[in-house]
């Protein structure tokens, strides 16, 4: 009885120890696929002094820019102008692009793509007494790993929210971005209406560390009903109590942007 109980145990401990391999290979297969589709996003925002200068990079992005971009392969980019805004509305520009690869190669590509050098003509021959903006700041974007591409909503009237949160170290950073991930955060902004389109980690940019993520409504009604049903969620309240998740956030800057109407978003 006993030799039996022996043998048994070891054809178990056997094939446990045999599989162990291929399932933990397995589990890192699995993460490097979700790494591997991880987009990357180009955020860009334009500041004008005048009228002209943001007809003029409006021209340049419907007629130049984004049918080049969509030829190298970024089929997703979002135009937005700032609602509300006090003076000249800022121009919001959110360029997809699935690898680092194809971000690092983008400008040299557009260099030698002779109908966007054409049709981008005034824009980028800009004089030094009329330029064609006052400022461009960039952020490069890394997308989270729970949300690893662009989400792309229904093309009809709708309200975006475009949200940064700066954390005062890395460690609290990380720590933001685990709670949306992992911790669920993302799970119940879903539950409760308030629709993602890209969360991403500012690898390059202001004001680092930070985070910066989209999300859309119908109007601001809906913006204002789904935000309180987010605050009093019951899984919210539960997350947000979890000491490993205090004081990971010292700064919100949000900002609504209303899509141009030639935005692919």
């Amino acid at each position: 009885m006993e030799r039996r109980r022996f043998l048994r145990a070891s054809i178990i401990t056997g094939t446990v120890a045999g599989i162990a391999p291929y399932l933990s290979n397995a589990s890192v297969n699995n993460d490097l696929q979700r790494k591997s589709k991880q987009e990357f996003y180009e955020l860009r925002e334009y500041t004008f002094t005048n009228a002209a200068q943001q007809q003029l990079v409006e021209d340049y992005f419907q007629k130049a820019a984004i049918p080049a971009l969509n030829r190298l392969g970024s089929k997703h980019i979002g135009v937005f102008r700032e609602q509300d805004a006090k003076g000249q509305p800022r121009l919001f520009v959110v360029v997809p692009f699935a690898s680092l690869e194809t971000f690092k190669n983008m400008r040299d590509l557009l260099q030698t793509d002779k109908a966007y050098q054409q049709a981008a003509d005034a824009y980028l021959n800009a004089t030094v007494k009329s330029p064609a903006y006052a400022r461009i700041q960039s952020s490069l974007l890394r997308a989270f790993p729970s949300i690893p591409v662009m989400e792309v909503p229904e093309k009809k009237q709708r309200l975006f929210e475009l949200r940064r949160y700066e954390s005062h170290s890395e460690l609290a950073h990380q720590k933001k971005i685990k709670m949306f991930g992992e911790g669920g955060e993302i799970e119940t902004f879903r539950r409760v209406g308030l629709h993602p389109v890209f969360f991403g980690e500012a690898l390059i940019g202001e004001r680092l560390p930070n985070l910066t993520y989209m999300i859309v409504f119908e109007d601001m009604a809906e913006h204002d009903k789904n935000w309180k049903a987010f605050s009093a969620d019951p899984e919210w309240v539960k997350i947000k109590d979890m000491p490993e998740y205090a004081n990971t956030v010292t700064t919100i800057t949000r900002t609504f942007l209303l899509p141009t109407e030639f935005s692919q978003i």
